[in-house]
């Protein structure tokens, strides 16, 4: 255990001061009540490391996309940090092995549950988080889990949104948005343009910015959340 648990943290991209946190990390609650004596389980570490992960995923997703809305920004966040997305992260560091389960739950293949390693990762985050601080945990979770932000925000919104707008509703509706100069703020030297885009009569996005374009690719941005385009995959 102590040599998978060592080569967990190297792919981690962590090397813990405490290793008694990462073993914490890793144990579960059947494990904890198999046991004579009290032996702590990872259930207070996960309860941090959610936390811990959904800020330092929001901040990534702020920094990186400026382009994309709220809205958008939450549905990437989301599908990054649930349950399936934890997973296959996990399954890449190989944490399976490394789990200290109870006999019940070694028997029903633990190691191997979506739940119990998504849990295990978010407890692992929540013991850097303990161990290094918050920069130690930042740079644990950009390095893990970078890929899966840039891969979501690819799917969901591809690297133009005005394109890939056009390209979803060209393909499913056979037509074109509009784009249609709401507003202008500011004096000259500093203008704010704010852009609509239309769609069969109706107001898909939303978007602001220094100039026209950056305000439609917001807009298109935006009009990629409406629930007109619910349904309609992305990668299609």
């Amino acid at each position: 255990m102590e040599n998978e648990i060592f080569q967990l943290q190297q792919q981690l991209g962590y090397m813990f001061s405490d290793s008694g946190l990462a073993v914490q990390a890793l144990t579960h609650k059947s494990f904890s009540n198999e046991q004579p004596e009290a032996v702590d389980h990872n259930e207070r570490l996960e309860f941090l490391g959610d936390a811990v992960l959904e800020l330092v995923v929001s901040d990534l997703v702020y920094r990186l996309f400026p382009d994309i809305p709220e809205g958008g920004l939450t549905r990437i966040r989301a599908e990054v940090v649930s349950e399936k997305g934890l997973t296959e992260i996990a399954r890449k560091l190989q944490i399976g092995p490394c789990l200290r389960l109870g006999r019940g739950e070694v028997n029903n293949q633990g190691y191997n549950k979506p739940s119990l390693l998504s849990d295990a990762l978010e407890a692992l985050l929540g013991a850097v988080f303990r161990d290094g601080g918050f920069s130690a945990a930042c740079q644990v979770v950009e390095k893990n889990f970078l890929t899966a932000i840039e891969d979501s925000a690819r799917l969901r919104y591809g690297s133009d949104h005005k394109t890939c707008l056009q390209e979803r509703l060209q393909s499913h509706f056979n037509s074109l948005p509009e784009y249609h100069l709401s507003q202008i703020e500011g004096p000259d030297h500093s203008k704010v343009f704010f852009m609509e885009v239309h769609f069969k009569n109706k107001i898909l996005g939303r978007g602001r910015g220094t100039s026209k374009k950056s305000a439609e690719q917001q807009a298109a941005a935006a009009a990629l959340d409406h629930p007109l385009l619910k349904g309609v995959a992305a990668d299609e």
